[in-house]
């Protein structure tokens, strides 16, 4: 199994598309493990930099710290060092260390830090927060700025100076003054990941900025297309990424708008259109309705 050290990983995740898979449950909502490895070995045989485990997409959220366990263990044992598995540390600072060092007790190869729960806070504070987590464990760091923990460029560049183990910064805001003045001040030495939903919409402009690569929540069901939408970015070939914007990403969009929270229960639906099906998706969000799941379908039979 390989182990990634901080900087190597941050090498490794801005060398290609992210996965950031679905978590499967049974139809009773409780965690389907052997789902989920099948899934995880299906996708494998696609080539992305990095896996991130029980996500947003893979609903991290709804997630007891138990299951948020399970998941990062079946995923760092399915992929066997293929491809580096990042796990979830959400919550609380309390919590996010105690996530953070069972992920490494997991044998994880990085951290996602996702925005401390509820509460609002001062740039000091979010610091603080992320700084605490870097310093819990040796594993490389990416903090996901984004609700109630939007980091400024001032904020980034302290973390990154404070914190060795802090490798990356993922955006899920997409306000362009703000990445233009991280990039500025902070440069290469953070990974910039983009993490927006759908990622896909704004990856090319968003390259300009340093963002070198995105979650791909599209890649759950579209593994071969998400593929080729990456690599046209990388190219930055206009032609092709706006073919595929009209052709695919703009039309699913107008579907995942319809209802708050279809961010991510649409990817549920496409993994259903393609007969890989993952489960439902876990209360406070709602599946698609059958006409609308249809609707999806018929727009992935067009790529497929």
């Amino acid at each position: 199994m390989t182990e990634y050290s901080p900087t190597d990983l941050a090498a490794q995740l801005k060398s290609g598309l992210l996965s950031f898979p679905v978590t499967h449950f049974t139809d009773d909502l409780q965690f389907d493990e052997e789902g989920y490895r099948k899934h995880l070995s299906w996708l494998a045989e696609y080539p992305v930099a990095g896996l991130f485990a029980a996500g947003g997409t893979g609903e991290g959220f709804s997630l007891s710290p138990e299951e948020t366990d399970r998941v990062v263990r079946a995923a760092v044992d399915e992929v066997a060092g293929a491809v580096p598995v990042l796990a979830p540390a959400t919550g609380s600072t309390a919590n996010a260390i105690a996530q953070a060092k069972a992920a490494e007790a997991a044998g994880a190869d990085g951290l996602l830090l996702m925005p401390p729960y509820l509460t609002e806070a001062g740039q000091a504070g979010l610091v603080e927060h992320a700084s605490r987590v870097c310093e819990a464990t040796g594993l490389g760091v990416i903090v996901y700025s984004r609700a109630n923990a939007v980091l400024r460029d001032d904020a980034v560049a302290e973390l990154a100076e404070r914190n060795p183990t802090l490798i990356g910064f993922k955006d899920g805001v997409g306000n362009i003054e703000q990445m233009t003045r991280i990039y500025a001040r902070v440069g290469d030495r953070l990974t910039y990941v983009g993490g927006l939903p759908t990622a896909e919409t704004f990856a090319l402009p968003l390259l300009q900025l340093g963002v070198s690569t995105y979650s791909s929540a599209l890649f759950n069901f579209a593994p071969q297309w998400a593929i080729e939408f990456y690599d046209a970015v990388r190219a930055q070939d206009r032609d092709e990424v706006y073919r595929r914007l009209n052709e695919f990403v703009i039309p699913y969009l107008d579907i995942r708008d319809r209802t708050a929270g279809y961010a991510v229960s649409i990817v549920k639906a496409g993994l259903a259109a393609i007969g890989r099906p993952a489960g439902p998706v876990r209360p406070p969000l709602t599946d698609l309705r059958d006409d609308e799941l249809a609707e999806l379908s018929d727009l992935i039979a067009r790529i497929s």
